[in-house]
């Protein structure tokens, strides 16, 4: 899923759409994964964005 994000999007878009540090500052997918699991606040935004990405690409 965050890999679907980050091929779509970009890091700098994505971390504007969703703004938590793991995705603005030093990017990575290993230390974006270890933050959204720890954080569900921010998983769930994630779930959201890639269930939006996946109805707008289909149409």
């Amino acid at each position: 899923m965050l890999t679907d994000l980050v091929d779509y999007y970009g890091w700098a878009e994505l971390g504007e759409r969703i703004p938590v540090r793991c995705f603005n500052l030093d990017p990575s997918i290993s230390s974006s994964l270890r933050f959204l699991r720890k954080t569900p606040w921010a998983r769930e935004k994630v779930e959201q964005l890639y269930l939006y990405t996946l109805r707008k690409t289909q149409r």
